[in-house]
């Protein structure tokens, strides 16, 4: 898979030929010094008037074409197709009781099942207050709380990217993922909703109103890599995201620094392995906020090609199976010695 000093991979002219005549980069506000919300590029429901619809209309025959790729989506149990309206009698619980029913039925860790619920299947669950610079520019989130979820992905078959329609595994492993993430939160949605709360369910793989990424570093997931996606202390960044937006009163969790930050500086295996040599290897200011990410002009036509590509997370070395918690556990003694040492010899 190595790629290292190999000149980068170029788009196919036809795929260039469907982009606008602007950067992508510019359409998620790099440079941008002021804060603003995000703008969605993956809302395939909607491609019509969009500047990159065109694109996006590609991307989907591209996908549907291959008989692996639509099965899984058209065949998958994704949980309730429709959800109730909530219930009249609304019942009345603590926030901490709320907060633990939802972490045992997303976690399915008691084994107290509702009857006519499945067992849910998340690995991850935290909880944070919504805030308006994650939702996406013309869409609005009217409930408080946020309930993410994360479904861990099978290493083994995510190494296999970046797929092809001849060899698609390591892409229905993300699609699997995916699918499952739906699961939990339709079916926690549904439940929710049950109890007299409103809720409404957020899950892959197209983008919705919600850039649940920002919102899962809220809640404790773990800290932003350089390959722009989450890393986590005991997953790494082979984890999918879904989440549930409710009025459920409920405690928030908090955020988890671990060093995961200090290793990107340092590392640059996902960088040196990326085709389009799309993986920026310093910081950049996007939209108010100094933080690692990923070129969007040179990373979405060869994630397009690959139908998703995922390669920077299958080499993240915090992706290896039973590694990451061992380089949590050593960033984080590491960044204890510093703030413990005096200043002076930590500035030397």
């Amino acid at each position: 898979m190595s790629r290292k000093n190999q000149p980068a991979w170029t788009p196919p002219a036809e795929h260039l030929a469907l982009l606008p005549p602007f950067s992508g980069n510019q359409f998620n506000g790099w440079g941008e010094a002021e804060p603003r919300r995000p703008r969605q590029i993956f809302w395939l429901r909607k491609s019509e008037g969009h500047p990159y619809g065109r694109l996006l209309d590609a991307v989907k025959q591209r996908f549907v074409s291959v008989p692996a790729y639509r099965d899984v989506y058209a065949l998958a149990d994704r949980g309730p197709a429709r959800l109730p309206p909530p219930a009249e009698n609304r019942r009345v619980a603590s926030a901490d009781s709320w907060t633990r029913a939802v972490k045992d039925f997303a976690l399915n860790r008691s084994g107290a099942r509702p009857e006519g619920y499945p067992g849910a299947e998340a690995e991850l669950v935290g909880i944070t207050a919504i805030r308006p610079e994650w939702v996406y520019e013309g869409f609005e989130c009217t409930l408080p709380n946020l309930i993410v979820i994360g479904n861990a992905m099978d290493h083994a078959r995510l190494s296999k990217v970046p797929a092809s329609a001849d060899d698609p595994e390591g892409q229905l492993e993300v699609c699997d993922q995916y699918n499952r993430g739906a699961r939990v939160v339709n079916w926690l949605a549904h439940w929710i909703r049950a109890q007299g709360y409103e809720a409404r369910p957020h899950a892959g793989p197209w983008v919705g109103s919600l850039n649940l990424l920002p919102a899962a570093i809220a809640c404790g997931f773990g800290e932003l890599g350089k390959h722009g996606s989450l890393i986590n202390r005991e997953y790494g960044s082979s984890f999918r995201l879904a989440a549930v937006e409710t009025d459920l009163p409920l405690n928030h969790d908090a955020p988890d620094a671990f060093g995961a930050d200090d290793f990107c500086a340092g590392c640059q295996v996902c960088a040196n392995e990326c085709p389009p040599d799309a993986i920026s290897r310093e910081k950049r200011l996007v939209r108010g906020n100094v933080k690692w990410a990923v070129d969007f002009d040179r990373c979405i036509p060869y994630f397009n090609e690959t139908y998703g590509c995922g390669i920077c997370l299958a080499v993240c070395p915090w992706s290896t199976p039973g590694r990451a918690p061992k380089l949590a556990q050593r960033f984080a003694r590491r960044a204890r010695e510093r703030a413990g040492r005096p200043i002076a010899e930590a500035a030397a």
